[in-house]
């Protein structure tokens, strides 16, 4: 089968023919591809910045967004069949330990990621579990759902732990209107009352926010906070969620944050620089956000089967998977990138 191999660190993948995985284990359950989301996390992963934290050896497949058709299960198997439409959770997990029992899948110390540790989507096919899999209406296209399978639970993920402080006379800012930011914003307006403001330096993005439901749009043209600030009466937001959090985005959305509030970092790239006596003294929060649980995605396919978080997605051939990373590098993606094989 074709599949998108990281051949070296700080160069480009090449597409290649590699064997189609197999059915071995009892729950194991092979996939054939309809859709797999091009993430900026396959950037940094080329650029070397996920390789201390996950361990892989290249060469490997990369790809951890993945929608498709169940095409082989293991003898155990009993939650879906041959021919199934799923959308699969990013770390097929053990079920067993406590983090998984408690419902905090994505902490679960004997899981995978493929994608990421180990084989992942940007394929004709690929090897996953049956607890990752989740069964949708044989009427979706996967091509249409697979980015929520990362992009879209790990907005959803600081959405629904930031529901509590989003009452209703609130503020929300939402840094960053792209591939994960815009599912934050219909994500909010599902799930609260909140004013949401969007900011993000790019206008084509702030006209697609606006569209989606944000009540108010910043340009990110250098005066940002203090606009948001004028906004909020000078206080800043309750919660700002960061989707960026790179090249001083992560400042600004501090800056943007009010006392007591919450800054949720989704996004990654850069340090944050804060002195501790601005924490304390304004006791600020700072929380971070990996992916979302199986259970949130099972939520979000919810929402969006009811047409309350739709993806703008732009849709390349696998062999144009190189067209697609260059395109998302030099900011031509609105929304979300997809690979259908």
């Amino acid at each position: 089968m074709k599949a998108v191999r990281l051949q070296k660190y700080h160069q480009q993948p090449v597409i290649e023919e590699v064997p189609e995985p197999r059915a071995t284990g009892p729950f194991d359950v092979v996939v054939k591809i309809g859709g797999a989301g091009v993430c900026r996390t396959d950037l940094h992963i080329i650029e070397e910045q996920w390789a201390e934290k996950s361990g892989v050896a290249l060469p490997y497949t990369i790809g951890h967004e993945n929608a498709g058709w169940v095409h082989e299960v293991g003898p155990a198997v009993s939650n879906v069949e041959v021919g199934d439409t799923v959308i699969l959770h990013p770390t097929p997990t053990c079920g067993l330990c406590h983090a998984c029992r408690a419902g905090d899948d994505m902490h679960c110390p004997n899981g995978s990621f493929p994608g990421i540790d180990s084989d992942g989507g940007m394929a004709e096919y690929l090897l996953t579990s049956a607890r990752a899999c989740i069964k949708l209406d044989p009427a979706t296209q996967p091509e249409d759902v697979a980015a929520l399978a990362d992009a879209g639970i790990t907005a959803y993920h600081a959405v629904r732990k930031a529901v509590p402080q989003l009452y209703p006379g609130t503020t929300c800012v939402v840094n960053g209107a792209g591939g994960l930011g815009h599912i934050g914003i219909q994500s909010l307006k599902a799930l609260t009352a909140t004013r949401v403001i969007v900011v993000d330096r790019n206008a084509d993005a702030l006209k697609l926010a606006a569209e989606l439901g944000a009540d108010e749009t910043v340009l990110g043209d250098g005066k940002q906070v203090d606009a948001v600030l004028d906004l909020t009466d000078g206080n800043g937001a309750e919660v700002v969620l960061d989707f960026v959090a790179e090249q001083g985005a992560q400042q600004d959305a501090f800056a943007m944050t009010r006392r007591a509030g919450s800054h949720f970092v989704i996004g990654y790239g850069s340090n944050i620089d804060i002195p501790t006596i601005d924490l304390i003294s304004t006791e600020r929060n700072i929380v971070g956000n990996l992916v979302g649980t199986y259970n949130d995605l099972v939520e979000l396919m919810v929402l969006a089967q009811a047409g309350k978080v739709t993806l703008h997605t732009r849709k390349y051939p696998l062999d144009a998977a190189l067209d697609a990373l260059a395109d998302l590098d030099a900011g031509r993606v609105r929304g979300r990138a997809i690979l259908t094989p």
